[in-house]
């Protein structure tokens, strides 16, 4: 295949692939994709256990995933300005090496201050991955391919999420927590050594580079310590809230308002810089800004589901960490098969179409489990997961197409950078707001069962009857018994609370997502098999 996306040089190429094969450099790209968000599926599953091992409690081994999220929300936007900076291959390259050292560090750490100083190191490796490999997706693929080339890139960060509870559990039931964190360090090497073979540096990308350090390299410190405030105290704000009552936590309360006052001095800030390190403009445009709302909203359902479904597993029907896994898997092999359809599709249909085709099923498939049960059995949380799953492919693919469309080349490494805060902070409010429902709505429904087991209610008298008996069977004495029927019917009430709070989020959920299907029309979109010079000529409004 030729390079032929569009340059400000003279028609030069940006291509990384070099002369080889560019489904070769998508394939390489997304190995190191694949580690990054399979590790952060895996962690949430061995909480418990490295709380454990470590002899900490579970609101202190948090920190294990706050710590790593806000690490990896305060790198990921500037990401786009250091790959200008430090010449996107070699910025990459760094990113995996970091994060594959710091998984081997993790994984060796004794004390849990110790694991957390990893995590950070982890996730500031992290960050920068997944803009740097969209950037070099999009400027090696030209514009009617890159549908097909992000379908690719799309199967590892979303299939990862899918896998990675299976993983995690097999391996923290059969082995031990360290191995979450030492899966890493082969996929790391291995990605190292093939980028270093195969994928190249643009002579274009490195002249840009040169002509920007010409006159010495300008830091925009201010834009920096501001993103790392507003973003990073966001992220402890949403990952921390629940557990600290929220604004009755003078802790949640100043992150609340550090966050706030440093995103209201941002947006003015980077706006008037002539060398921003995060470009806010691009968000104030038609075509990005709305893609950027869309993966929001992409990323709060994507992660707060997979989420969702396990918790709910292992709370309310006494899941395995590996069988809640394993009810993921069926909707992981859907999502694998249609992710190249999808590629293929988004070549011939304009991507809003298909973007509220896949908002419009993620809906249905989310009212759908509000028909939960208490007895529910595995198979109708794989179908529900596989009904989740077949419209998520036609949202990732057409939003991440959609939104390089207009964008002049050499802002490609600043959209992917944006582009990945929208979807990670998405996840992040999505977590944040399902988990805050769950405890609250818990709460509700629990006050309103206990007004029905009153004393006096001949359906109370009879269950705590047959409950009695069922225990003096057992061989318990009257008293005994009548005294474990109450405790019994006390643990029903509070898991039947637990489960209409879940039938709540999905309501609540699927709502949300039919409001933002009209969303999707704001986007423009290149004409099917539009020229790429004409795709990258056409402006955006």
């Amino acid at each position: 295949m030729t390079d032929v996306t569009a340059t400000a040089h003279g028609g030069e190429s940006r291509s990384a692939a070099g002369g080889r094969n560019p489904w070769l450099i998508a394939v390489v790209v997304s190995i190191a994709t694949f580690m990054l968000v399979l590790d952060t599926s895996i962690a949430n599953v061995a909480l418990r256990n490295i709380a454990g091992s470590l002899a900490a409690g579970m609101d202190e081994s948090t920190w294990i995933i706050t710590t790593y999220l806000v690490a990896n929300s305060v790198v990921i936007p500037i990401s786009g300005w250091l790959a200008d900076i430090i010449g996107r291959k070699r910025y990459y390259m760094l990113c995996v090496a970091t994060f594959t050292t710091a998984s081997l560090l993790c994984g060796l750490a004794p004390n849990l201050p110790m694991l957390i100083v990893f995590r950070v190191i982890q996730g500031l490796g992290g960050g920068g991955m997944a803009p740097s490999e969209q950037s070099i997706l999009a400027d090696t693929f030209p514009p009617e391919k890159r549908s097909q080339a992000f379908a690719l890139y799309g199967i590892a960060v979303v299939v990862a999420p899918t896998v990675g509870p299976t993983i995690g559990g097999w391996l923290t039931d059969n082995f031990s927590w360290h191995w979450i964190f030492f899966i890493n360090v082969p996929f790391g090497i291995l990605s190292l050594a093939l980028v270093q073979w195969l994928v190249a540096e643009p002579a274009v990308l490195e002249r840009e580079r040169q002509e920007r350090l010409k006159g010495g390299l300008k830091v925009d410190w201010i834009g920096f310590v501001l993103v790392a405030l507003a973003l990073g105290c966001l992220e402890v704000f949403l990952d921390e809230g629940q557990r600290n009552d929220w604004f009755a936590s003078n802790f949640i309360t100043t992150f609340a308002v550090i966050s706030t006052v440093s995103f209201l001095l941002l947006i003015p800030w980077e706006i008037a810089r002539r060398d921003p390190i995060v470009d806010m403009r691009l968000l104030f445009t038609r075509q990005f800004g709305t893609s950027f709302l869309v993966m929001m909203a992409v990323g709060a359902v994507l992660f707060s589901t997979t989420q969702l479904m396990p918790q709910l597993q292992q709370t309310a029907f006494d899941y395995t960490a590996t069988l809640s896994g394993l009810s993921l898997m069926p909707g992981g092999i859907a999502l694998l098969m249609l992710m190249p359809v999808s590629g293929i599709v988004s070549g011939f249909v304009q991507p809003k179409y298909l973007i509220m085709l896949g908002m419009s099923v993620v809906a249905v498939a989310l009212w759908h489990m509000t028909a939960l049960a208490p007895d529910a059995s595995f198979s109708f949380f794989a179908y529900a997961r596989v009904f989740l799953m077949i419209g998520l492919p036609f949202l990732f693919i057409p939003i991440s197409t959609a939104a390089y469309v207009g964008l002049p080349p050499r802002k490609t490494n600043q959209a992917s950078a944006l582009i990945n805060v929208a979807r990670n902070n998405g996840g992040s409010i999505g977590v944040s707001l399902t988990n805050t429902v769950i405890a609250q709505n818990a709460q509700v429904h629990q006050s309103n069962l206990v007004a029905h087991t009153a004393q006096s209610s001949s359906t109370y008298q009879e269950t705590l009857r047959q409950v009695s008996d069922y225990f003096i069977g057992q061989g318990s004495t009257a008293i005994e018994a009548k005294a474990q029927a109450v405790g019994w019917i006390g643990q029903l009430i509070g898991r039947q609370a637990t489960l209409l709070a879940y039938v709540d989020v999905f309501r609540y959920s699927a709502i949300a997502t039919a409001l933002l299907v009209p969303l999707a029309l704001l986007l423009r979109s290149p004409k099917p098999g539009k020229t790429a010079k004409g795709a990258n000529a056409e402006g955006m409004t």
